[in-house]
């Protein structure tokens, strides 16, 4: 089955909206627009081709990527605020077909191409019009034809290991899966309607448009989550019953004012957390200011779809910490260099298996083979479990900074340093020192009107307080502004 098909299913001629706000457009209208394009597509370019998006999430956007999806092509969604020299290297390296862009990312790029489709060019009764308005009777051989669900769906790019992004090939199959998977675990209905902040070349932001769309709800977006009056005023106005977001969201949601905790959300019914480890210290601060909320923890690689394992918040006090086990769907465990499941109180590194994960990295067959082993998607996360197998992450592999011989993870100073009431981030990272081979520097994010109260000593004091000397940081940058990616993940250089 098509993942195009499958996500419409049910909801193909609903004359609902599933788009709310600013843009809007029902289920219905949705699927005839992107049914009309992707025949299009089908009769210029044929099949099999790549074919790049770049914009914000907005309803061009959506048209876009799926009909791309249903016409048997693959998707490349990029950031539209991608570097020139990422997206040469993504352009040559997966030699597209066509590029839909707006005016502004193309002049930014300086991409000068007869490859590029444009919004408006979608709404040209003297260009693509003319030709969909022609194929809307292709409609019903394009519904009935077979698929094979193997076939590559999308690419999504990621920050590798070496500095170039890395493709993430995503099969029809595995939309469906995690899709299907995500569904049952959260329990989505038509009534729900979640607030999009994350972009949608991002995975964890595409399984929302997914699942929403799956199930007949509804989805509203904000692309300026720096606003937190406009993130406030959407989540109330639009009576969201849910947002997603990575751990700077809630950082700054919780302590950059304290507008958000005072705020009373009658709609919001739940919150799920993944991109990354949110320490435990906030979780507790969301659920004392909103219990009334369900704090979902999820973790999740893009080469996993989007989701590989969930916390119910009904566990959270017993299980502080844990991201949980795997979704429906999916196998997790931890295992030892030898690949040997590792027991309670050991580390190990997280594997999964399940139809959610990757075809592999597109041209890139040694960088497969080391990610996907045996049929297992090796994370390169590293973590341990207790006497129920729930697992609790550590560190990435490659995080784990080293000190006078011994092995430090930043995530345990990082969580003692987040501790202090006023501190909004905090990184943790090794830095070169002639004597010590390496240091430990901490960056921490401080709330404006505590900038000169929470000084180095104050920190420093605090660490010795809670950690082994060797474990305290020596070198302290302090900020006042938390410069944050669209995607929500913080940049700890700019």
């Amino acid at each position: 089955m098509n993942a195009f098909d499958y996500f419409f299913e049910n909801t193909s001629t609903l004359e609902k909206p599933f788009l709310v706000g600013k843009e809007e457009i029902t289920f219905k209208d949705l699927f005839e627009s992107c049914l009309n394009l992707a025949g299009w597509l089908r009769k210029e370019i044929g099949q099999n081709k790549h074919i790049l998006l770049l914009s914000v999430n907005n309803l061009f956007f959506l048209k876009v990527y799926f009909a791309i999806i249903k016409s048997g092509n693959i998707c490349i969604p990029l950031d539209p605020n991608i570097e020139k020299e990422n997206f040469r290297y993504i352009y040559d390296l997966t030699k597209p077909e066509l590029v839909f862009l707006t005016h502004d990312v193309e002049k930014r790029l300086e991409l000068k191409s007869d490859k590029s489709i444009f919004p408006d060019t979608l709404q040209d009764p003297g260009t693509l019009t003319t030709h969909l308005s022609s194929l809307t009777t292709h409609h019903s051989s394009m519904n009935a034809e077979s698929f094979d669900r193997e076939r590559c769906a999308e690419i999504i790019f990621t920050s590798g290991s070496t500095g170039k992004p890395k493709g993430v090939m995503i099969s029809h199959k595995n939309l469906i899966a995690n899709t299907s998977s995500i569904v049952e675990y959260l329990q989505l209905t038509e009534n729900d309607r979640i607030l999009v902040f994350l972009p949608f070349y991002y995975c964890y932001g595409l399984s929302l448009l997914h699942t929403h769309l799956r199930v007949g709800g509804s989805i509203v977006f904000n692309n300026s989550f720096i606003f937190l009056g406009s993130v406030i005023k959407s989540l109330l106005d639009n009576k969201c019953t849910g947002f997603a977001g990575v751990p700077t969201h809630f950082q700054i949601l919780l302590r950059k004012s304290d507008s958000f905790k005072k705020t009373i959300f009658p709609d919001l019914k739940y919150v799920t957390q993944a991109g990354g480890k949110l320490a435990p210290i906030f979780i507790d601060e969301f659920r004392e200011s909103h219990p009334e909320i369900r704090f979902i923890v999820m973790y999740g690689q893009t080469e996993a779809t989007a989701r590989l394992s969930w916390l119910p918040p009904e566990l959270w006090e017993k299980k502080k910490g844990s991201m949980g086990k795997g979704i429906p769907g999916v196998e997790l465990k931890v295992v030892n260099e030898k690949g040997e499941k590792i027991k309670p109180g050991e580390t190990g590194e997280v594997i999964a298996r399940g139809e959610n994960v990757m075809i592999g990295y597109f041209a890139d067959e040694e960088g497969t083979q080391n990610t996907i082993r045996n049929g297992w998607l090796y994370t390169g996360d590293l973590g341990t479990v207790d006497e129920e197998d729930y697992i609790y992450l550590t560190a990435r592999s490659k995080e784990i900074i080293k000190v006078r011989g011994k092995r430090i993870s930043p995530k345990e100073i990082e969580a003692v340093i987040l501790s202090i009431p006023e501190v909004i981030d905090c990184t943790i990272e090794g830095v070169e020192d002639e004597i010590e081979g390496e240091m430990l520097k901490a960056t921490v994010v401080i709330r404006k009107d505590s900038i000169n109260t929470i000084t180095k000593d104050f920190i420093i004091q605090h660490c010795s307080q809670h950690l082994a000397l060797y474990k305290v940081p020596q070198v302290y940058e302090l900020k006042d502004d938390l410069t944050i990616s669209p995607t929500g993940k913080k940049i700890k250089k700019v």
